[in-house]
């Protein structure tokens, strides 16, 4: 398996580092061997080996000097391939899709998605945008071409979301699915609790690193908003868009309320709700008041978590990250260990 890595910020390199450490287990456990052919990036600069990179030299160059210039030239070196180039013009069979996306519009990572299927070229990637923006159109393309598309992490990073509800639920008609999708909310909401106020709150969850320097995305719901799409059209089969879901930011709550609902024994979180109903499907993300005996209520921080109401096993809930260098790049691996047995399949029916 032949990779190209498309963005080497902290999800590629977090990818990178988990290929070059500790993946002899994987290799062990499945028979994959990954070689990233190709990285890709805007900022550091772009290298192609059709022999594989040192993936320790190039860690080593983005971490210290944040730039691939002093890469070690050798015969089959290639430097300055844009995106769309290392697409179509290298040897990697997958494309790790790693750039930074538009979430309004899910490009480039949806015109990648595109020109590596038409190359017959797998994808895996971690970007919500392409995914609740076009993956109705993006699954169909993968299919047509006889190719791979993964995103396992595009709901809560390494956590494996998606991958329980299809693969170990399977067989269950999910009624309703309930979510703690954005660490940032739920670990402001855990201070606030406590006495801080939400400015201090936000300040503190930038410190830490749980927010951008324009937290807009967090608290006023438009993450876990593309998270709910995803899990709408993924789990619940339905072909709901960004327009079809209520949204109210974490501005909305008072601390007046907050105290309140802790003073009666019950809590405030930010979730992301879809509910089968009579009247079709309803979607939200919105601050919730629940009761202590909800599964979600004793989500502390900024850990994410989601409940499956299923007609079969009941209520469902996994709790785990949902960011973070390593899980993030953990989901990548996950989706290539799920792309290695479909090439493998792929490849026993050729052979036949």
């Amino acid at each position: 398996m032949k990779l190209a890595i498309l963005g080497f910020g902290v999800v590629g390199q977090g990818l990178a580092e988990i290929l070059a450490n500790q993946c002899e287990k994987t290799r062990q456990q499945t028979g994959m061997a990954p070689k990233v052919v190709a990285i890709s990036d805007f900022k550091i600069g772009s290298l192609y080996d059709p022999n594989g990179l040192d993936l320790d030299k190039v860690l080593h160059l983005a971490a210290t000097v944040g730039s691939l210039e002093d890469y070690s030239n050798s015969a089959t070196l290639v430097r300055g391939l844009d995106a769309m180039t290392t697409i179509v013009q290298t040897n990697a069979d997958v494309i790790v899709e790693a750039t930074f996306t538009d979430i309004k519009t899910g490009e480039p990572a949806i015109t990648h998605c595109k020109t590596a299927f038409a190359a017959k070229k797998h994808v895996v990637m971690t970007n919500k945008g392409p995914i609740a923006m076009a993956y109705k159109q993006l699954s169909e393309l993968a299919a047509e071409n006889g190719v791979y598309l993964g995103f396992e992490g595009t709901v809560m990073s390494g956590t494996p979301a998606l991958r329980l509800a299809r693969t170990a639920l399977i067989g269950n008609t999910f009624t309703e699915v309930n979510g703690i999708l954005n660490g940032t909310t739920n670990y402001m909401l855990t201070q606030m609790e406590d006495g801080m106020s939400y400015h201090d709150a936000l300040k503190q969850a930038q410190e830490k690193g749980y927010a951008e320097a324009d937290p807009t995305s967090d608290v006023e719901g438009y993450d876990a908003l593309y998270k709910i799409v995803i899990l709408a059209n993924i789990v619940m089969g339905e072909a709901l868009t960004p327009d079809d879901v209520e949204r109210v930011g974490l501005k909305t709550l008072s601390a007046a309320e907050i105290q309140t609902a802790k003073q009666q024994g019950k809590r405030w979180k930010m979730l992301g709700t879809i509910r089968r109903t009579a009247d079709g499907m309803k979607a939200a993300v919105k601050p919730i008041l629940l009761d202590s005996s909800h599964p979600l209520s004793s989500i502390d921080g900024a850990t994410n978590a989601i409940t499956y109401s299923c007609d079969l096993a009941g209520d469902i809930t996994l709790t785990g990250a949902g960011a973070g260098k390593k899980e993030t790049g953990y989901a990548l691996l996950s989706d290539l260990v799920d792309c290695h047995f479909f090439m493998e399949e792929n490849r026993k029916v050729t052979n036949q």
